[in-house]
């Protein structure tokens, strides 16, 4: 009986044992992937949601009210800077400086006669022939003449503004609305628009970041003209230069407003159209760099494990200063460290680890005996 007894409680001591080896072992076997933590400058990207703006907009009217004879473009045309627009009746208006014209010639003649005779009343003077008093009459009658053909071409040159301002051009590049009158209207310089042009090329891209952004892109640029990235759904990335940064912050969202400049030669780029925008705002300069996935949340603090040369885990307490491209830029660690990237919820301190197998690469290895 005492020898069955032995032999139980060495079974018993021999199983108990083992399990306690294969929980070592299987502590010292925890298959995870690992990278080293590198030292590079790492580049800080802000995001924000933009909308595009027009630069310029303007809207056409009369200087005069008058009847619209003639519409040279389309709604939606494409015009240049001076190209012809509208022409209103001009006929009234041409009257009119015809008759101011006319009346200028007169005053010039009649002052011509008036010279004339004024210069021959002072010769008569000299030989005493006339008396001072003709001579000063004539004198009077040319400076009135002189101010009547002052006034006279001033008139005419009046009616020719006038006669101007029935050939409505376009004053900028761009593309053109609603066109709202048609020939036979009236238009008036009170009433609505008869067109709206949009400059198109070049265009703003008007958004906001936070405002502790700003003293980060000020110090990046201090000569300004920042890259700006934006986007459409769907279409490739475009660059611009940052061009305006508000005087004065939002209190309400804590953001200041910022406007971009984009060529747009291809007109891809809508007033009214929202996109992404990006641009970095700074860099890191010597940043520690480790794949964002090895930061671990604890509950006080974040922490990375850190492989030693025995293959055993340690925590290590760090400070995320900023993560960027999947790359987290953190303080509290070497570089040059060996550190946990997959596998770390089930580890320990003190854990053994092994490098995980490539299980693509091994898939993509022949079997033994196959070709």
């Amino acid at each position: 009986m005492i020898g069955a007894g032995l032999i139980v409680v060495g079974a018993i001591a021999y199983f108990a044992l083992s399990d306690e080896r294969q929980a070592m072992h299987g502590a010292a076997a925890q298959s995870v992937r690992t990278a080293l933590a590198e030292r590079k400058t790492i580049p800080i990207t802000v995001h924000a949601n933009g909308y595009v703006t027009a630069i310029n907009t303007v809207d056409v009217r009369p200087q005069v009210q008058n009847i619209v004879r003639e519409i040279h473009v389309k709604e939606g045309q494409f015009v240049k800077a001076g190209q012809l627009l509208f022409t209103l009746d001009d006929r009234g208006d041409r009257s009119n400086l015809e008759r101011a014209r006319a009346e200028a010639e007169a005053g010039r003649a009649d002052l011509a006669d008036a010279e004339l005779t004024l210069k021959r009343n002072r010769e008569l003077l000299e030989k005493n022939f006339v008396s001072q008093s003709v001579v000063d009459t004539a004198r009077n009658k040319v400076e009135s003449l002189r101010r009547t053909l002052q006034a006279n071409q001033a008139a005419a040159q009046a009616s020719n503004v006038a006669l101007g301002y029935n050939r409505i051009a376009a004053s900028i590049t761009g593309r053109l609305g609603v066109i709202n009158v048609h020939p036979g209207s009236l238009a008036q310089p009170s009433g609505d628009p008869m067109v709206t042009i949009t400059q198109i090329d070049p265009i703003h891209i008007s958004f906001s970041l936070p405002e502790r952004e700003l003293t980060n892109i000020t110090a990046t640029y201090p000569d300004g003209g920042a890259p700006v990235r934006a986007q459409l759904p769907g279409q490739p990335e475009i660059t611009g230069k940052l061009v305006f940064i508000d005087n004065t912050t939002d209190p309400q969202t804590g953001t200041i407003k910022m406007k971009a400049e984009f060529a747009n030669g291809a007109h891809k780029l809508w007033p009214g159209s929202y996109v992404s925008v990006s641009l970095v705002s700074r860099n890191v300069e010597n940043a520690v760099l480790v794949p964002a996935q090895a930061v671990v949340t604890g509950p006080v603090d974040k922490f990375i494990y850190v492989v030693g040369a025995d293959d055993k885990v340690a925590q290590q307490k760090v400070d995320v200063v900023a993560i960027e491209d999947g790359q987290a830029a953190v303080t509290g660690l070497a570089a040059g460290a060996r550190v946990v990237v997959e596998g770390s919820q089930n580890l320990r301190p003190g854990n053994r680890i092994v490098e995980a197998k490539d299980e693509s690469a091994a898939r993509k290895k022949p079997a033994p005996g196959t070709d």
